[in-house]
């Protein structure tokens, strides 16, 4: 898979999709990643509630969010 991302990203064999960002792996969501990422998109990780956001190639981390309403 080629995204054009300067950002090591892989999908595991649970669909799950990490990141190396700043120095660590760090879990970048299953449903919620956007594919293919394009530069400016953004998400939260709904288990985390971590925000990334595509920014110049690289995927960043933005911070916390609030967790997402999930209505049944």
């Amino acid at each position: 898979m080629a995204f054009n991302l300067k950002t090591k990203i892989w999908q595991t064999g649970a669909l799950d999709w990490w990141g190396f960002i700043d120095g660590e792996d760090q879990y970048l969501g299953s449903r919620e990643f956007p594919l293919p990422p394009e530069e400016g998109d953004e998400w939260i990780v709904r288990s985390t509630c971590d925000r990334y956001k595509v920014i110049d190639g690289e995927i960043r981390h933005t911070g916390k969010a609030e967790p997402p309403r999930m209505y049944w």
